[in-house]
């Protein structure tokens, strides 16, 4: 971790001072880490992440002035990802209440492991459902089929889809909430 922050504050300091191509793999690495980690949080997969990565690289070059150098750059990169990445969520409507910002390691885990560690998190916490929702839920939500298409997959109109969906992403927050120790009003 120590490496990277290294290697990506060089990076920030050089491309401060006019070095272009050290800009350039700066938001290169960026966009990998920053990739991953929206992917991960998000249920949609790819579609929104890709949105979000790119407007965290604009933030970050347009407000590269306000980074303190003797500050590290990784916790004020991911500052701006979380700002970001809650912008996103207020905007579909949702509320997320638990993206700490202490823990600027988030962004630059190590995509491997984490990547399987939340796989399994979400196989676990989808098998709280049924499997026609289940499946329902993994078809709209991680492979990106329209409502219509998964619902007549599984054998729902697309309302009684929409119902379920909506009933379902109810049931699992309440799951989640409940084994977090956290209420609604939060």
């Amino acid at each position: 971790m120590a490496n990277r922050e290294d290697h990506l504050k060089g990076l920030m300091l050089r491309g401060l001072d006019g070095d272009a191509s050290a800009w350039r793999a700066l938001l290169t690495e960026m966009g990998k880490h920053l990739r991953a980690y929206f992917t991960r949080r998000l249920f949609d997969g790819g579609a929104d992440a890709e949105d979000l990565v790119q407007e965290t690289l604009i933030a970050i070059h347009a407000k590269r002035a306000t980074w303190d150098s003797s500050q590290p750059f990784t916790s004020w990169a991911y500052a701006v990802a979380r700002y970001k990445l809650i912008d996103h969520l207020r905007r579909g409507g949702r509320r997320h209440h638990h993206i700490p910002i202490e823990d600027a390691g988030a962004l630059f885990a190590d995509e491997d492991v984490e990547e399987g560690a939340t796989r399994a998190d979400l196989k676990r916490m989808l098998s709280i459902l049924p499997e026609r929702q289940r499946r329902l839920i993994e078809d709209v939500k991680l492979t990106g089929l329209s409502v219509a298409e998964a619902g007549q997959r599984h054998g729902y109109s697309e309302t009684a889809a929409k119902v379920a969906i909506h009933r379902s992403m109810k049931s699992l927050e309440a799951h989640a909430a409940a084994s977090q120790g956290v209420s609604d009003e939060n």
